[in-house]
C-alpha cells in the first residue's frame, strides 16, 4: 500500500503549473481544480452584482458604476451567467465521482443537527472528500445553472421568444437566484470561519493532515493510501 511521504516537501506537476505539498500536507486540490472552482466563484459574484443592479432599484446607483453604467451591467450580465454555468461543467466533470450520493451521505444527514452545532467532531469515518452537505450544494449548484441558462435564453431574446415566457422565466431566475445567494454565504462561512484551514485547500491545494484525519476520515485513508483520483492526476517530482 502507497503512502505519501510525511516529511519531505514535494512539488505535484499539473498540467497547469504545480502545487506544493509541505511537510504535514496532503494535496486535495489540483490546481486545475482551484482555478475551475475560482471561475464559478468570480463569474457568479459578477453575476450577481449585475443582477442586482438591474432587478433591485436600491442597489441599482451604487451598483451599476461597478460596471460602467447601467447600460453595461445589463449588457455584462447574460455573459457572466453564462461564464458561470459554462464553469460549473468542468467542476462537476471533476468531482462528479466524489459528489455521487451514498448510503453514508443519508447517514450524514442524519447527524446534521450535531454538524450545525459543532458537537460532531471529528466527523464520521465514512465521510469522504465531500460530506453530504457539501454534495446538496454543488447539486443544487448544477440544478440552478440549468435554471439560469434556460430562463436565461428566454430573458435574453424576449422578442424573439415571447414576452409572456420571459415573464415566467423571470420568476425561475430569481428564485434559482436567491437560492444560489443563501448557499453561497453559507458556503463562505463554511470555508472559512466555520472550518478553518478548509480555505487553504481552494488556495494552495494543500491541508494538512489532521485537518484531513478530522474533516474527511475516508478521503484521508484513500489519500495515504494512493486511492484519490485527484491527487493521481498529479505527477510528483523528487522530493525537495
Amino acid at each position: 500500500m502507497a503512502t505519501q511521504p510525511l516529511n519531505t516537501v514535494r512539488v505535484e506537476e499539473h498540467k497547469l503549473g504545480r502545487t506544493v505539498v509541505h511537510p504535514g500536507e496532503v494535496l486535495r486540490h489540483s490546481l486545475e481544480t482551484r482555478l475551475v472552482h475560482w471561475g464559478v466563484a468570480i463569474f457568479f459574484v459578477l453575476a450577481l452584482l449585475s443582477g442586482f443592479a438591474l432587478f433591485t432599484p436600491w442597489a441599482y446607483h451604487f451598483l451599476s458604476p461597478l460596471f460602467g453604467s447601467g447600460a453595461w451591467a445589463r449588457l455584462l450580465h447574460p455573459w457572466f451567467g453564462l461564464g458561470f454555468v459554462i464553469m460549473v461543467v468542468p467542476l462537476l466533470s471533476r468531482w462528479k465521482r466524489a459528489m455521487a450520493w451514498g448510503d453514508s451521505d443519508r447517514r450524514w444527514m442524519k447527524r446534521m443537527k450535531e454538524y450545525i452545532t459543532d458537537t460532531q467532531d471529528p466527523e464520521p469515518s465514512y465521510v469522504g472528500k465531500f460530506n453530504a452537505g457539501q454534495k446538496l450544494w454543488m447539486w443544487t449548484m448544477v440544478a440552478c445553472a440549468v435554471i439560469f441558462l434556460v430562463s436565461g435564453i428566454f430573458l435574453w431574446f424576449p422578442e424573439h421568444l415571447g414576452r409572456t415566457s420571459a415573464w415566467i422565466s423571470y420568476f425561475f431566475h430569481d428564485i434559482a437566484g436567491l437560492i444560489m445567494l443563501g448557499g453561497f454565504f453559507v458556503h463562505v462561512y463554511e470555508g472559512t470561519l466555520a472550518l478553518p484551514g478548509s480555505l487553504r485547500s481552494m488556495l494552495h491545494g494543500t491541508v494538512s493532515r489532521e485537518w484531513a484525519a478530522k474533516h474527511h476520515p475516508a478521503w484521508y485513508q484513500d489519500v495515504v493510501a494512493g486511492r484519490d483520483a485527484e491527487a493521481n492526476e498529479a505527477k510528483p517530482r523528487k522530493p525537495e
